[in-house]
């Protein structure tokens, strides 16, 4: 598990009162992910909004695997998970849009 991966992995749901599959970007740092048992991730959705920190994803920002569909990542959707509980991964987000990402979610904690 890599940074900018892109994986299926129980997502919970605000509320904390259920959970959905849905895709997340790992956006913890490599050198974290291997001498952790967790992986920090950003949450994506195909409920896509106009919000500020909301960022479109398309096909043409991967680097591997393919969307069936238009997405967001939701840059204030940051969430600590197991490794375990990922499902698979199913691509890995460009260089270019993970780093837009990013400041986004940098925006949000300055």
């Amino acid at each position: 598990m890599e940074q900018r991966d892109l994986f299926l992995v129980p997502f919970p749901f605000s509320d904390q009162k259920g959970k959905k599959i849905r895709p997340v970007i790992i956006i913890s740092n490599n050198e974290f992910n291997k001498s952790s048992e967790d992986i920090l991730v950003v949450g994506v959705t195909s409920n896509i909004s106009k919000d500020k920190y909301s960022i479109t994803i398309t096909n043409d920002d991967l680097e591997e695997g393919r969307l069936f569909e238009k997405c967001c990542a939701k840059s204030e959707n940051i969430l600590k998970i197991d490794k375990e509980i990922a499902i698979k991964k199913i691509g890995k987000i460009k260089k270019e849009k993970f780093d837009f990402i990013i400041n986004k979610i940098l925006e949000i904690i300055k």
